[in-house]
């Protein structure tokens, strides 16, 4: 052999040794993802604890506001509270101009003076009067009796004459009448008589009167009804102001409620009692609790929703909660204890009719229905079609049904 040929044969080996630790460098560098399939991040199926809740955003309510406003036409005299103020019962709150309203009550008091003074005069004067006259006309009329008696019989036995019977005859009829006007007079005095309740009436209509008039005059200092916090404010010092106009509304001081929205789906999952935690939007991080106290009975047409109340007591209600304020609330409505869970995201078509993941099966990645049960935040029940153990596939994995796939270790 040449030394070309030798030098040529030299080459086409060393070429053929290069090949071969190329493809045992590929083999070593793909062949187990080839073979085996790849690396997949698998999570395992396990038992824990699962609490479902629904989610829902809405805001901050009393249980119910007050609605102020005047009960007479008047110049506002007076503001001295300001909206956001906190009040208590009996505070005042609108001061109107209430010099015609004194007058009033200062006429009203006079009549009544008079009023008074009229029934005193019949009590301590006319009838004690009137009763005196009576005792002396009824002494008259026995007077005149007897004189007639005595002259009559007198007349008869012609001692007397006609003329003198005739005198006494007409002074007892004038003493006969006298004794019936001064019984007139006692009778209309005394109780139940009818001056006597003419002047009691008086009395109680004139009392009446005050009363209206104090009433009325009252009406010009509006109080806080109850404590609370003035979260509307529509009056000024010089408004001229008639009732059944808004002025102010007043936000009780006590339980307060949380007004949410809830998706109808959920409509079969929220019940009176149900607990929720709530958080104001301002203060993320701050957690209260509430009760649901009330589940609209209707749905809402246009939103597609329905309306909840969440009571929250005063000892669990923070500081920081105010009228409208934003609030979010987790409402629990279902608790499991020891569940087949997997987190959400492992469940393919969750919101379809037949969820499904990819389980871990003899080196391969298989598909597997599952039903599901309760929903938690991150996690969710698998009520059949998994056990304790299993391993899923994750839903980012690029692995297919069936495909040879190895299970990531855990770090």
């Amino acid at each position: 052999m040449t030394a070309k040929a030798a030098l040529g044969s030299l080459w086409k080996w060393r070429w053929r040794l290069l090949a071969g630790v190329g493809v045992i460098a590929v083999l070593a560098a793909f062949g187990p993802t080839l073979l085996l399939g790849p690396v997949i991040a698998v999570e395992a199926v396990a038992r824990r604890d699962i609490v479902q809740t629904v989610v829902a955003v809405g805001h901050v309510e009393s249980r119910y506001r007050v609605d102020i406003g005047a009960q007479l036409t008047g110049v506002v005299a007076n503001v001295p509270v300001e909206e956001g103020q906190a009040v208590k019962e009996g505070d005042l709150l609108i001061l109107l101009d209430d010099k015609d309203l004194h007058a009033v009550v200062d006429q009203a008091e006079g009549a009544l003076s008079s009023a008074q003074s009229r029934f005193r005069q019949i009590e301590e004067s006319t009838l004690p009067t009137a009763q005196e006259a009576l005792g002396q006309a009824e002494a008259n009329l026995l007077n005149a009796q007897k004189t007639f008696d005595r002259t009559n019989k007198l007349q008869a036995e012609h001692f007397a004459t006609t003329s003198q019977l005739d005198t006494d005859k007409r002074d007892l009829d004038v003493a006969k009448t006298r004794v019936r006007a001064a019984r007139l007079v006692v009778a209309i005095n005394q109780p139940g008589g009818t001056e006597y309740q003419f002047a009691q009436n008086e009395v109680a209509r004139a009392e009446a009167n005050l009363r209206s008039a104090e009433a009325r005059l009252s009406y010009a200092r509006i109080l806080a009804p109850r404590d609370g916090t003035l979260i509307f404010r529509d009056v000024e010092r010089g408004d001229l102001v008639q009732p059944g106009h808004i002025l102010m509304n007043l936000s009780p001081a006590g339980e307060i409620q949380l007004v949410v929205q809830i998706d109808e789906k959920n409509l079969g999952l929220i019940a009176l009692a149900n607990t929720a935690l709530a958080s104001a939007e301002a203060y993320p991080d701050k957690v209260f609790p509430a009760e649901v106290v009330y589940v609209s009975p209707a749905v809402n047409l246009q939103r597609g929703s329905m309306e909840v109340k969440l009571r929250v007591t005063p000892a669990d209600a923070p500081t920081y909660l105010r009228e409208d304020m934003t609030v979010s609330v987790d409402i629990e409505v279902a608790r499991k204890k020891d569940a087949v869970v997997l987190p959400l995201r492992f469940v393919r078509d969750l919101e379809g009719t037949a969820p499904w993941v990819l389980k871990v099966d003899g080196g391969r990645a298989r598909r597997q229905a599952v039903k599901i049960g309760l929903r938690g935040a991150r996690v969710i029940e698998i009520a059949e079609g998994l056990s304790p153990g299993d391993r899923v596939v994750g839903p980012d994995a690029t692995v297919a049904d069936g495909q040879r796939m190895r299970a990531a270790a855990h770090e």
